[in-house]
């Protein structure tokens, strides 16, 4: 029993130091956005998917490419607009004359990691078509269902600015994801080292090298799911989403039980990531955003007095008692 434990304490270790070397290995083509690639790896080590909403020009896709650069995994990017069809997506069944036979040629969802570009910019059925592959981690062309290949993740992204000509995501659709980031600008510092390193004379990208492979991030993903986590963890976490379903000014509907689902699965990942096997109430408080701000509908009083989702999770956080 002890033997095992050491084992499991030296796995532990291990995987907290390789986390730390991929992170690095990030930040020689990424400079600053901290939040985002942790974010980013949590969900790609506990399977959520993850919505982006930031302007343009924040390293989103940059940072999707790079992290599936250092895990040896395969990157499609698919940009969405107003004229793509689920076909596009997922694939399709193409007629061969010469042979009187359908062949199946397979959509970019056939990918572990994906980038979903200004995803309300695609009709509804479409977003349907992808979402649905998210839940069911399945594709069915003509009468044939493929499973898709693991690790597989969706970082979906949208431009909170631009609404015309957009099919903004319904709350149901948007349950889907895991988390919901809000990706900020970066501060002066980082601002600065980017200009010297985009206007410098060689300023080709710098080559990243394959830190993990998608046999080391199924492993971690077994050792995540090990990761303690308390049973008043566990009830802190259900007074917070119950507390969003209360009867309120400023709420018309809370939280369904996938953001208790997914606050824990998060939490066990940051968990992880910070070298712990086990949860504490921080790692909870500091996700509550991201799983809960696109699970709670504000109402127009909200509106009114220019409250958002930030700002009503914050009471709810203040409102709960710490275990």
């Amino acid at each position: 029993m002890e033997s095992t434990s050491f084992i499991q304490e030296e796995n532990k270790i291990a995987s907290f130091n390789r986390i730390a070397v991929l992170k690095k290995e990030i930040s020689k083509v990424i400079i600053g956005q901290e939040y985002m690639v942790d974010r980013i790896l949590i969900g790609l080590l506990t399977g959520g998917h993850i919505l982006l909403e930031g302007v343009p020009g924040l390293a989103k896709s940059l940072v999707a490419n790079t992290i599936a650069k250092v895990i040896g995994v395969d990157f499609k990017r698919i940009q969405f607009t107003p004229d793509l069809l689920p076909a596009d997506i997922l694939g399709t069944e193409i007629y061969k004359p010469n042979t009187g036979e359908f062949v199946i040629k397979k959509g970019p969802i056939f990918s572990n990691f994906i980038i979903a570009d200004e995803i309300n910019r695609a009709p509804a059925k479409v977003q349907s078509a992808l979402l649905e592959a998210m839940q069911e981690r399945q594709v069915t062309i003509g009468d044939t269902t493929y499973p898709l290949e693991k690790p597989f993740l969706v970082i979906a992204t949208q431009n909170p600015l631009e609404q015309q000509g957009t099919y903004p995501l319904p709350e149901a659709q948007q349950d889907r994801f895991m988390l919901k980031l809000k990706i900020e600008y970066p501060n002066k510092a980082e601002e600065r080292e980017i200009i010297g390193r985009f206007t410098r004379e060689d300023s080709s990208e710098p080559e990243v090298n394959e830190i993990l492979s998608r046999a080391d991030i199924l492993e971690m993903r077994t050792q995540i799911d090990k990761v303690y986590v308390d049973s008043n963890i566990e009830e802190y976490v259900l007074d917070i989403v119950f507390k969003t379903r209360e009867a309120s000014a400023h709420i018309v509907c809370g939280a369904s039980p996938r953001a208790s689902i997914n606050l824990i699965k998060a939490a066990k990942g940051k968990a992880f990531i910070d070298g712990r096997n086990y949860v504490v109430p921080d790692d909870i408080k500091a996700l509550a955003y991201d799983v809960l701000r696109h699970r709670i509908i504000l109402s127009y009083e909200a509106e009114a007095d220019n409250m958002t989702s930030e700002d009503v999770i914050a009471a709810i956080l203040e409102q709960v008692n710490l275990p």
